[in-house]
């Protein structure tokens, strides 16, 4: 049995159950679902577990100048420095923002949801959301 669990995109999921016709609105409870006492579809993942990443920059290059990689050998990334770098959750990007240093930590603040207009039509009034602080490299 496998522990990997798919699961289709937010944006396919319904806010509501199926069929009642109700919207929740920012800050409604939302329609009860069999088995859960007020718990939309969303709220139903808010626990699941997902990887964030930061993604600086990619580049491509042969076998052999990867083995010949060592101390002090320089990559060359395909994005400039001024270039907001992207936050990928489960390796999907779904923002970009800029690196920050947070008590001796670096962090990413967001500067861009990518693919959130659908989702700012639907719902106006949504939480700002705060810098993300990504754990210091052992």
């Amino acid at each position: 049995m496998s522990d990997d669990l798919e699961l289709p995109p937010l944006e396919d999921l319904p806010l509501t159950p199926a069929g009642d016709g109700v919207s929740t609105g920012a800050g409604g409870p939302g329609p009860a679902l069999p088995g859960g006492a007020g718990v939309t579809e969303l709220e139903r993942l808010t626990d699941v577990l997902v990887e964030l990443a930061v993604e600086v920059g990619r580049t491509r290059m042969t076998l052999g100048e990867t083995l010949a990689l060592g101390p002090g050998s320089v990559v060359t990334l395909e994005r400039l420095a001024d270039q907001p770098v992207d936050l990928l959750v489960n390796g999907r990007p779904i923002a970009r923002g800029e690196v920050v240093v947070i008590d001796e930590q670096f962090g990413l603040r967001i500067t861009e949801v990518i693919g959130a207009e659908p989702l700012a039509r639907t719902h106006s009034a949504l939480p700002a959301a705060p810098a993300a602080v990504l754990p210091a490299p052992a």
